[in-house]
């Protein structure tokens, strides 16, 4: 456990070496720190404020009173709260070593909940039922297996879920009452990892189900919840690949409401009539995806938000006048999610993330047009209001396509070229967007550094055109979508390209260590988390359940001439070229990207001579969760930032 600084006099004591010597953090039992030198305790002086931020999200409304549980973190990671009036205090009810991932209360009378739990960010997610009354935990699924999309059905009575149960790797539907755990049945056998629950229908006697091929082609299922007989209510075979991100069940059970790209580059909101099986489309986004929907318990209202360039839009529509109709809209850019009703359909609540706010929960109420903030997420005591807002940046790849991302800028007292460190989101098809940073903000407000989150092609967001243009043999065109962000750079006159640091997790880390051997001579440093460093070796060892669906995102490694490209770009082969110092950071327990694929860079790193660091986590799978383990990761940061990427780099007044 790291101390905050009001216990690091007693620390300074128990770890300070020979006299006159700078006391240094102790690395904790459960954490592996190969080549990471000592890191003084000054460091976590400095910045131990920019550690406190703790965000709130919703996870959902009590069905009979005005209070709303939500997931945040007291202590070590994030537990379930209950909070009973705007800007109340927070009542935790969960309190276990590891996170949970979200629960939702018994939608009838609320008495017990239901909530996810892993172990080690091992990612095997187990149901288990709180009763409110006593604090009584119950185990619901088999302690094994990953269970994921828990959805109770209209009454309250039973609960769908998906489970690898039966074979480690295809995930099965499942129903269970969740206070008879011996209920607990198989309802249908499914082929693939990608199958995801996302309704009852309101007679309880189907269940609708998305089957993912990837994340531009997925298909709609309903499934007879007695007998498992199965009805596939979207095409296959057809020109155009099609994806749907949400749907939800009418209330009359005649038809869904989905979002969808069919005969679009973006998913829009639509009405598919279960007899005739068309979609009427309700809205026309033709250039932003909508990307959450809700729909009120009664049916009459339909919450649904947008992605505008990365911004988030709040809409609400009237089913059945076929209407838009007031919704708020946000003071500053931001992002949006978590959209939930509460039972009687008059209050919306959510979750609302800015560059100078840290997620917080809150609620829309319809008739009186009134925005109340449930939370208010603490920032370590730091001014969040001084926080450097983004701007939006727009660059030319080596195709003349346009790439964007987002650039936060250090505070004017910073004078001549500042350092940029190049952040890269993970997915591959996720999105950077204008939200809060967190431990960031220290590099920026305190370091001096310009930090950049591109989207590179393959990000979601702009298109499913967009999204494809990485896949398979075009890997590699991605790695060049930052060789020319470090080329528009230099044209910059506030940036300093000869101090480029880059960053990123998971395929974020695939992107760094790309970057750091394809682009050696043009970034200082490298800081890979949790990173794929041969596509080969990680599509045979991530777990099973994922394994096809990311074949279609990289390619398949058993074709002989995808094998063959794949470990042509594979950095792991290339280490040779790689000249920028390296801190590689990875959770043992990570189901997604096996800690070998850092293993065996750093290894081979190692061999070649080139400066590395390792940082590895026994407790953690892919990230890390843990504040005390995020801690230690942020102050060998720091160190690693300003040993390799500040070094001559200018300061403002008054400090070093």
């Amino acid at each position: 456990m790291f101390l905050l600084k009001r216990h690091l006099p007693l620390l300074a004591l128990v770890v300070a070496g020979a006299a006159g010597a700078e006391s240094t953090l102790p690395v904790a039992p459960n954490l592996f720190a190969d080549g990471i030198p000592p890191v003084p305790v000054s460091i976590a002086e400095e910045a131990a404020r920019y550690n406190e931020s703790r965000p709130a999200t919703v996870a959902d409304w009590h069905p009979l009173r005005r209070e709303v549980l939500i997931t945040t973190r007291f202590g070590n990671s994030n537990q379930l709260h209950l909070v009973r009036t705007p800007g109340g205090a927070r009542r935790q009810l969960t309190f276990f070593p590891d996170r949970v991932a979200g629960g939702s209360f018994e939608p009838t009378k609320g008495e017990f909940l239901v909530f996810l739990k892993d172990t080690g960010g091992n990612e095997f997610f187990q149901l288990y039922r709180l009763d409110l009354a006593s604090g009584k935990t119950t185990l619901l699924t088999d302690g094994k297996s990953r269970n994921l999309s828990p959805v109770w059905s209209p009454s309250g009575r039973r609960i769908a879920y998906n489970s690898t149960r039966r074979t480690k790797v295809d995930t099965d539907l499942w129903v269970v009452d969740p206070l008879d755990p011996a209920t607990d049945r198989l309802v249908a056998e499914n082929k693939g990892g990608g199958w995801e629950i996302a309704d009852w229908s309101p007679d309880e006697k189907q269940l609708l189900v998305m089957e993912e091929v990837s994340i531009n082609e997925s298909y709609l299922w309903l499934i007879d919840v007695e007998t498992g007989a199965r009805t596939e209510l979207t095409k296959r075979g057809g020109k155009e690949k099609v994806a749907f991100g949400a749907a939800k069940f009418s209330k009359d059970g005649k038809g869904l409401f989905v979002t969808t790209d069919q005969g679009s580059e973006f998913l829009r909101l639509g009405y598919f009539d279960l007899a005739t099986r068309q979609i009427r489309f309700l809205t026309n986004e033709a250039k932003w995806d909508v990307d959450a929907i809700a729909l009120s318990r009664d049916g009459r209202l339909l919450a649904y938000s947008t992605n505008e360039d990365g911004v988030s839009r709040l809409h609400v529509f009237d089913v059945s006048a076929r209407k838009e109709i007031a919704a708020p809209k946000p003071s500053t850019l931001g992002v949006m999610n978590g959209l939930h009703w509460n039972a009687g359909g008059t209050e919306l609540a959510y979750n609302f993330t800015s560059a100078r706010s840290p997620s917080d929960v809150y609620s829309y109420q319809l008739a009186s047009q009134k925005e109340e903030r449930w939370t208010e997420a603490e920032t370590g005591g730091l001014n969040a209001t001084t926080f450097s807002e983004p701007g939006l940046i727009r660059w030319p790849s080596f195709d003349k396509r346009e790439i964007s991302g987002f650039l936060y800028q250090p505070p004017a007292a910073f004078k001549g070229k500042r350092p940029v460190m190049i952040a890269i989101h993970g997915g591959p098809e996720a999105q950077a967007r204008p939200g809060y940073l967190g431990r960031t903000n220290y590099f920026v407000n305190e370091l001096g550094c310009a930090v950049i989150y591109p989207n590179v092609r393959g990000s979601a967001g702009y298109g499913k055109t967009f999204l494809t243009l990485d896949n398979g043999m075009l890997r590699d065109h991605s790695y060049k979508d930052i060789g020319a962000l470090l080329d528009w750079i230099k044209t910059q006159p506030q940036l300093d390209a000869d101090r480029v640091m880059v960053t990123g997790g998971s395929y974020g880390g695939h992107m760094t260590f790309a970057v750091a051997t394809f682009y050696p001579d043009r970034i200082r440093c490298a800081l890979p988390v949790v990173g794929m460093s041969n596509l080969v070796t990680f599509l045979k060892n991530t777990e099973g359940y994922r394994r096809d669906l990311r074949r279609v995102e990289y390619g398949d490694e058993r074709d002989p001439e995808m094998n063959a490209y794949l470990e042509r770009i594979a950095p792991l082969n290339h280490v040779d070229k790689i000249k920028a110092p390296m801190l590689v950071v990875q959770g043992r327990n990570d189901p997604r990207v096996p800690y070998t694929e850092s293993e065996q860079i750093v290894k081979t790193l190692k061999a070649s001579g080139t400066p590395v660091w390792y940082l590895l986590a026994q407790d953690e799978g892919h990230g890390f969760q843990k504040k005390a383990n995020q801690d230690y990761q942020f102050f060998s940061t720091i160190l690693f930032t300003q040993r390799f990427l500040l070094d001559g780099a200018s300061a403002p007044p008054g400090l070093p």
